[in-house]
């Protein structure tokens, strides 16, 4: 069953937040922050559907996202606050943004300036690694952290269902393979139905798949995960802690890959 589900940032920047992965984190938002814009409709989306429409905001232009971090960098600096990391995520993917590249640009040079020892992240869904431009500002950040859910075809596309039908798993992982020693690739693991289909990105042969995809690209680290929100798809099941562990000392058996648990 699904439920309309909107969990949508109102703002460019906001937080900052704890983040169960990245630590004290702010947030920065590319999407408009009375809609959704991706290019993944995924079933476990905290955000809700892409069916609740882009609203009538737009995206923020570089100068009003550069020039609302600054204002909030200072004032956190001012008040001696903590910040771990600079994340770009929101209410959608980050990378559709046409300014993208000259955003990291700017936003790298802030963090600079206010807090250096604090990190830029971006989690990207990965469709948008195919683009030169994209690719290289990624590559810029010190967390590019790309998702990858499941290496099996008609699995990805149930559960995370891209709006290009040219997207596929054999593409991604090949392009994936750019990032071999920097990149963070992120599974969402996770069981239940949709629309009487089974989802489930657990089972033996899934595994199995995601092992030798991780092979190929020879990433920094792994990252898995599993259900922390409600979903719009409510019959989805979180996977428990201890199981999602055991996933990752396998992966890390077979690859010999960092692989972290959250």
């Amino acid at each position: 069953m699904a439920k309309d589900q909107t969990v949508l940032f109102n703002s460019t920047i906001f937080g900052p937040i704890h983040s169960r992965r990245l630590g004290t984190s702010l947030g920065i938002n590319l999407m408009p922050n009375d809609g959704k814009v991706c290019s993944f409709d995924c079933l476990y989306c905290e955000a809700g559907f892409n069916a609740q429409g882009a609203g009538k905001t737009g995206l923020p232009g570089v100068d009003r996202v550069l020039g609302d971090l600054e204002v909030k960098l200072e004032e956190m600096k001012e008040k001696g606050e903590n910040l771990d990391v600079i994340t770009f995520s929101g209410n959608g993917e980050p990378t559709l943004h046409p300014e993208f590249p000259e955003i990291v640009e700017g936003v790298l040079h802030l963090r600079d300036r206010y807090f250096p020892e604090a990190k830029v992240s971006v989690l990207t869904n990965s469709t948008r690694i195919f683009t030169p431009a994209v690719a290289e500002a990624l590559k810029r950040v010190d967390n590019n952290i790309l998702k990858l859910d499941s290496a099996i075809e008609p699995t990805m596309r149930l559960i995370d269902r891209p709006n290009d039908p040219g997207f596929t798993v054999e593409r991604t992982v090949e392009a994936l393979k750019q990032f071999a020693g920097t990149g963070i690739i992120q599974t969402m693991l996770l069981r239940g139905s949709h629309e009487g289909q089974p989802v489930d990105n657990t089972t033996p042969e899934e595994i199995e798949a995601l092992i030798e995809a991780y092979k190929a690209i020879r990433p920094a680290s792994v990252m898995i995960y599993s259900l922390d929100r409600s979903t719009p798809e409510e019959r989805l099941v979180k996977v428990p802690l201890d199981e999602l562990q055991g996933y990752a000392d396998r992966i890390h058996a077979a690859t010999g890959l960092p692989v972290s648990v959250s």
